[in-house]
Parts: C-alpha cells; structure tokens; sequence
C-alpha cells in the first residue's frame, strides 16, 4: 500500500520521584521484551518536566511518530501529560499492574496514578489513547500496544492529509454535500478544483511516456477478454494524471486522497466512466471517491491506514428480494430479510476484492441517460463490474452535518456468497439488525447514501480513532435489548 504512514513507536516510561524510579525502568523493559524490537525504548525516564523535554527531544531524534507513555508508578502528573502537548503525534497513555514484586517496596499504584493521568489531560484539553482496561502486565501492555498501532497509523494519516477536489456535487446528489469545516477541525487540508482543471491537465499528458506500461499493467491485472483494448490509453492517461496532480499539488502534506465529478460532463468530455482507474488507485492507499463525496474519501483513507488494505465507496443502495432471502439466505446463514441489503457501486471497488467474473464493463445508467438508445456503449464504458468477493466487511462513515459537526456510523457483518443477478460492482451485504440501524441511526443520522468499506471487522480500532479525532455521536447497530433513544418502545 502506497500513500500510507509507517508507524515508528517509542515508549518513555514515568516515575514519580516518591516511588522507585527501578520499577518504571524495570517494567519498561518488560515491556520492549514482550512487544520486540518494532518499539523505541526511550532511556530517559521522566520524573519533572526537564526529564520530560529531554525524552521528548530523544524519541523525535529517534524518528517516532507515536508514543506509549509508561506508568511504570504512580507517575508525575504534570510531566507526564505534557508529553503529549510537546509530542507532535499520538499519545498512548498505560499503567503497569502489579504482580512483579512485594507489595511494601514494589508497589507501584499506577492503577491509582492513571486517573490523575486521564484528569490532567482533561484539565490541559490534550488528548490521549487510553485502552478500554489500560492497566496490565508487560504481556498486556504489549497486546495493548498492538491495538494501538493501526489507531495511531490513521491519526497521522489524517493529520497529513489533503483532500484535492474536481467539481461540484452533480445535481440532486446534495446528499454528499457537506461543510469542510469539519476538515480542519480534525487538521485535514483540502484544494478544490474545476473540472476543467482536471481536463486541462489530462490533455496535457497525451502521448506520455509512461501510458504503454500502465496499458500493459492494466491488461495485466484484468487478463484477456476483461476489459476494452481501445480504452486503455485513454484510461492510462487518465491515471497518470491524477497521480501526477497529487504529487505537484499535495504541498506540504504526505498524503493525499481525491474526490471527483464523474458524471454526467465527464465520460463526455474524457471519453470513458473513470471508476476502473479509480478502484486501481483506491488499491494501492489513494481513495477516488464517487460524486465529489469529500467525506466519503476521508472515510475511505482512514479505512485504508487501518486496514492496510483496499477500500471502497458504496451506495446502500437496494433491499434484498424477498424470494432471493428466502431461496438463497434462509436457513443457510442466521440473518432476517431486513438484516440484509445490497451495496453498489457504478465500479470502482477495487478488483481484488471482487469475484473472478469481474470484467471492465459500461455505466448502464448513464449509457441510458448520455448515448443513443439502442446504440452500443462507447463513452459510458470505463465501470469494474461483478459480484464482491464473500467475507468479512466494515461499514462505516465519518460525516458532517449540515451545523457543521461531526458525527460517524460503524457496522460490522459480511458479504454473502449470494450472486446478486445484477450490474455494477455490487454484492449482498448482511448486517446484524440493519433495519433498525437503517432507521435509527443512518435515516435518523440524516446520513448521506454513500457509505466506506473496509474489507475485515475494524470496528474496534475505527471506534477509537473516530474518539480520538473528538467524535462525540458514533452511532453503531445496537442489537435489540438495546434501544436507539428514538425508537418506538412499541414497535
């Protein structure tokens, strides 16, 4: 995966000078042995606030880019917390339990010093990660430390990350319209363009080069009788020039995601649907998404830093037939009809994760709406069609509102290995009470059609990062001993 951070983690373990320094230097060390060697051990053991700038200078000489701050004791509350105000990175914040020595001097009570960690971060408004039971042993702590890894990937991510735009929201597609003020709330950058922009640009990269390797890259990765032989040209220079835009235009960011206009000027004006080479840059870390869906291409990075692995946009779009539920769902896996639904795209869901009949195909819609009926498609072709690939799936989205706040969804089920009969990049998708979730929290919510997929159950780690960034409403599908607050006691 490209267009990723690397994680470099170090870990600076605190003292507070009543308590034995040994043991937050012992227990530090316990901690390095149980995890291995992927974690900084920062030599400074931080006891008042000069220790505390020393170790900070220490770990960023070293290359870190996130942090674990040790409570090997009871901790110095001040040094410890402003660790994170002068760290740019995310914090980490654990406790060591007890269990390593006699209880008179080997006593530790970090137990006790992590809720004067967590009321000073508040006091000073700093954030922290802090795991759902963070006191543990080395073994703990180390399990602990890996759950933050893919967090604390995705926090540096969006703090790197430019958005660059082309293009309004289509008409009647307000849905995905939303402020970017939400943005640099949570210190992502964005750079809105036209469509002409674009088409300037892409004009430009004619005959370039590089378009005969990317041709045989695409041939390549769909195999004979796939795709459109006089396509690929076109579509080549159309990769390259997004990849070429992000590289002039991401400035003093590292990463970058985009989000397009796709229809109806585009297939006009460049020759072809562009979501093939939007799905072979969503599989390598750079989200393309659909309808200038800003949101949507935030959603889909995060899903990518966590998962390191390919994402996509769907619509949710269709309810399963009930005679398809009952031929091919009933009795063969524990979901009701209306835990099931269809998710779809016109093709841009990238092709390893799709069936083996996935094949680049044309936009029925907009060959109904843009070319001659009764003609064959010519411009509206460019779609990666077929059935998603069964397994596990993440659902998510991180939106803001029309007042400007931000607010987030997070569901976890599957793909069923149920042919959906149907067009597009498309699959059936089963989700443990979806209907209630459908009403209570995405028509609700007031959220937008289009929601990220993340291919794995990412739940935990997307819950956290969505904390982190100051998310306060994450909605999830709660099961039925657990009512929504608006929902009908009554049924």
């Amino acid at each position: 995966m490209q267009n990723i951070p690397v994680v470099k983690l170090g870990l600076i373990a605190v003292s507070r000078d009543c308590f034995p320094i040994e043991l937050s230097k012992k227990r530090r060390a316990a901690i390095v042995s149980a995890y291995g060697d992927e974690i900084y051990e920062c030599p400074v053991t931080v006891e008042n606030e000069k220790d505390m700038l020393e170790a900070v200078k220490d770990v960023e000489g070293a290359g870190c880019n996130a942090l674990v701050v040790f409570l090997g004791n009871f901790g110095p509350e001040t040094p410890e917390t402003l660790i994170a105000k002068n760290f740019d990175g995310p914090c980490m914040f654990v406790a060591a339990a007890e269990g390593d020595g006699d209880l008179i001097n080997g006593r530790g009570d970090a137990y006790c010093g992590m809720l004067n960690c967590s009321y000073n971060l508040g006091m000073r408004h700093l954030k922290g990660y802090i795991p759902e039971y963070p006191v543990g042993t080395a073994s703990d702590i180390a399990a602990m430390i890996k759950d933050f890894v893919p967090v604390a990937r995705a926090v540096i991510g969006v703090k790197n990350l430019k958005i660059i735009t082309f293009g309004p929201r289509p008409q009647d597609f307000f849905a995905c319209n939303a402020p970017i003020k939400g943005l640099y709330e949570i210190g992502v950058e964005i750079e809105e363009n036209s469509e002409l922009d674009l088409l300037v640009s892409y004009k430009e990269h004619a005959g370039d080069p590089r378009i005969k390797e990317v041709c045989d890259d695409m041939a390549s990765e769909m195999g004979e009788g796939k795709y459109f032989p006089d396509m690929l040209e076109r579509m080549a220079q159309f990769e390259l020039t997004l990849l070429d835009w992000a590289e002039a235009h991401k400035g003093a960011r590292q990463f970058v995601a985009f989000a397009d206009k796709c229809w109806p000027a585009f297939p006009q004006q460049f020759g072809f649907e562009p979501c093939y080479v939007n799905s072979r840059l969503a599989s390598r870390g750079i989200p393309v998404s659909c309808e200038v869906d800003i949101y949507g291409a935030l959603s889909e990075y995060i899903g990518a830093c966590i998962s390191l692995d390919a994402v996509t946009i769907l619509d949710i779009n269709n309810s399963v037939p009930a005679q398809m539920w009952e031929s091919q769902i009933k009795g063969k896996f524990d979901y009701t009809l209306t835990d099931t639904f269809m998710g779809f795209h016109c093709g841009n869901t990238p092709s390893c994760k799709m069936c083996a009949d996935r094949a680049v195909k044309y936009q029925l819609i907009q060959h109904r709406l843009l070319e001659p009926a009764g003609s064959e498609p010519d411009f509206t072709r460019g779609t990666l069609e077929g059935d998603i690939a069964p397994g596990e799936i993440t659902f998510y989205r991180l939106q803001c509102d029309s007042e400007g706040v931000l607010r987030s969804y997070i569901a976890e089920g599957e793909v069923l290995p149920v042919a959906t009969t149907s067009f597009g990049g498309i699959g059936v998708f089963a989700i443990k009470e979806m209907g209630r979730f459908y009403r209570h929290v995405l028509i609700a919510g007031r959220f937008p059609h289009h929601g990220a997929v993340a291919f794995g159950h990412h739940g935990k780690a997307l819950f956290e990062v969505f904390k982190f960034l100051g998310v306060q409403n994450i909605g999830y599908n709660q099961p039925k001993s657990l009512p929504y607050p608006k929902e009908n006691p009554w049924g």
